[in-house]
């Protein structure tokens, strides 16, 4: 059943119950090794909400979850919403430092583990003395009795919290509304056609916006069914296109060059997608030179948008029916505006390069106790300043260009990592590259290229010299390249540079 004619939704739990209501015995998640039904869902989901109400959970409370996918989190997420708590998902395979920073700011009043499904979340519970919950599969533990529930209204708008990668500082709780994820759904249903047939590819954590709205409430909200995995394995991937019907298959840009690399390294092995109708790269920058050889190799348009936590998930997509040669963003979904401003608030014309600002359905209501930084990035008539640059090209689509904050100003030019690492990219011994900015003493920055190489690749210091001076201008060429074994990510696939520079000013990484 797909909900686009179904009446008002207004919260995250009548979704499911609408699909329940319609479908019961119709199955929604796909292990490897078992299936479950809306009505399995269904029991569950009935379960916890009582255990919770047991706890002490009620409207306005949070409930955190240390978590990789697990059909036991979307219980716990439909058992939140129907008591008015907030879920809010945290990787298991985050260290015990960051999760206890996390609980920190979170304040939950309980805290549960999907102990089945991952043995990250299996050690985090036993250092928890957490105990087994109603639900095999889970355990809880009690975080904080004296945990303060928030008041009205906002209570009852908000229906997760999200918290940010932290990459560029303390990680910030990103205040999630249900009709912000309600939606994210929807349009994500109608930019990729996903329907009660659709069969998706469900690798992305839930405890991220990615896995949480494109995909799980994506998946709900057309009634379509989820194969989900706690990893990404590029071997279950191309098992999946060939045998198991998939149809979508979403992830970030990491999921297609290591999806490239390992068709590269088992020769044998080909790309058979009889069934996929739509791929998509989010949640990080998209290079072109990627975006061109995934396409080559699997004959299907990788298409792309531009989202975010604080704008829940996506504010634009490149439509389904368009073959893109460029790595745009595509257009402002339904719900949603945009500005393309100046550093003084002013819109800037077509073509030209500014900050993008947003608002609409799917804004965050803030972030979680936290004034300062919401004050920081709202601005005058509800618009959120995002912090990224972009531009709109003639036919209004959007081209994201860099993080402000990642901008090189090198001899009073602006350098746009994404440019240079789009350059570098299309050299045939790189796998993976990322451009920063170096302070030096006078003031000026110093063009870093760190750089991954293919597997048993060297690097060609002629020919990257070559490349260089045929397609970069002077300032913007990497005064230094160094090689490292493997780029370091946050759980959802975007490079940390921020670890890259730290390690390379503490001299941890050697240069070429």
């Amino acid at each position: 059943m797909n909900l686009s004619s179904a009446a008002h939704l207004q919260c995250v739990h009548d979704v499911f119950d609408a699909q329940h209501s319609a479908q019961p015995e119709r199955v929604f998640i796909e292990e490897l090794d078992r299936t479950w039904t809306l009505a399995q869902l269904g029991e569950m989901a009935d379960a916890l909400a009582t255990e919770l109400a047991q706890a002490g959970v009620g409207r306005g409370d949070r409930v955190l979850v240390v978590a990789e996918n697990a059909p036991q989190h979307v219980g716990l997420i439909v058992a939140c919403s129907r008591l008015g708590a907030w879920s809010c998902g945290v990787n298991a395979r985050m260290s015990r430092g960051e999760i206890a920073g996390i609980t920190e700011r979170c304040d939950p009043r309980v805290v549960y583990y999907t102990s089945e499904r991952s043995a990250a979340a299996t050690a985090h519970a036993q250092e928890a003395d957490a105990t087994p919950s109603v639900v095999p599969g889970l355990h809880k533990g009690v975080a904080r009795p004296n945990a303060i529930a928030e008041a009205e209204p906002l209570a009852s708008r908000v229906a997760s919290l999200i918290f940010t990668s932290g990459s560029t500082g303390v990680p910030k709780g990103v205040m999630i509304t249900h009709q912000g994820l309600i939606q994210f759904a929807k349009v994500s249903c109608a930019s990729r056609d996903l329907g009660p047939l659709d069969r998706s590819y469900a690798y992305v954590p839930m405890t991220h916006i990615f896995g949480l709205g494109t995909v799980l409430l994506a998946c709900l909200y057309s009634g379509s069914v989820m194969l989900m995995r706690q990893q990404f394995e590029p071997a279950d991937v191309i098992d999946a296109l060939a045998h198991k019907g998939l149809t979508q298959l979403q992830g970030p840009p990491t999921l297609y060059a290591r999806l490239l690399s390992w068709l590269k390294e088992h020769p044998h092995a080909r790309f058979h997608a009889p069934t996929l109708k739509y791929m998509y790269a989010g949640a990080a920058p998209l290079l072109l030179p990627l975006k061109e050889e995934i396409e080559r190799v699997t004959g299907f348009s990788l298409h792309h948008g531009y989202g975010l936590s604080e704008y829940a998930g996506v504010l634009a997509v490149v439509r389904k029916d368009e073959r893109r040669a460029d790595t745009s963003a595509g257009y402002v979904v339904e719900g949603a505006e945009m500005r393309i401003v100046d550093a003084q608030g002013h819109d800037v014309a077509f073509g030209e390069r500014g900050e993008i600002w947003m608002r609409g359905d799917g804004l965050m209501a803030g972030y979680f106790r936290d004034v300062a930084a919401t004050q920081a990035v709202m601005k005058p008539g509800g618009w959120y300043a995002s912090g990224d640059v972009g531009y709109q090209g003639p036919g209004g689509e959007l081209f994201v260009v860099a993080r402000l904050k990642e901008m090189i100003v090198r001899s009073g030019f602006n350098v746009y990592p994404g440019e240079v690492e789009a350059v570098l990219m299309r050299l045939s011994f790189v796998r993976v590259a990322a451009v920063v900015g170096v302070p030096e003493a006078d003031g000026n920055e110093r063009v870093v290229a760190f750089v991954e190489l293919q597997p048993g690749a060297q690097l060609d210091e002629t020919a990257w010299a070559q490349h260089l001076r045929d397609n970069l201008s002077p300032y913007k060429r990497p005064a230094q390249v160094v090689i490292v074994p493997a780029m370091p990510t946050t759980l959802s696939g975007k490079v940390l540079k921020k670890d890259l520079v730290t390690h390379y000013m503490a001299g941890a990484v050697s240069e070429s």
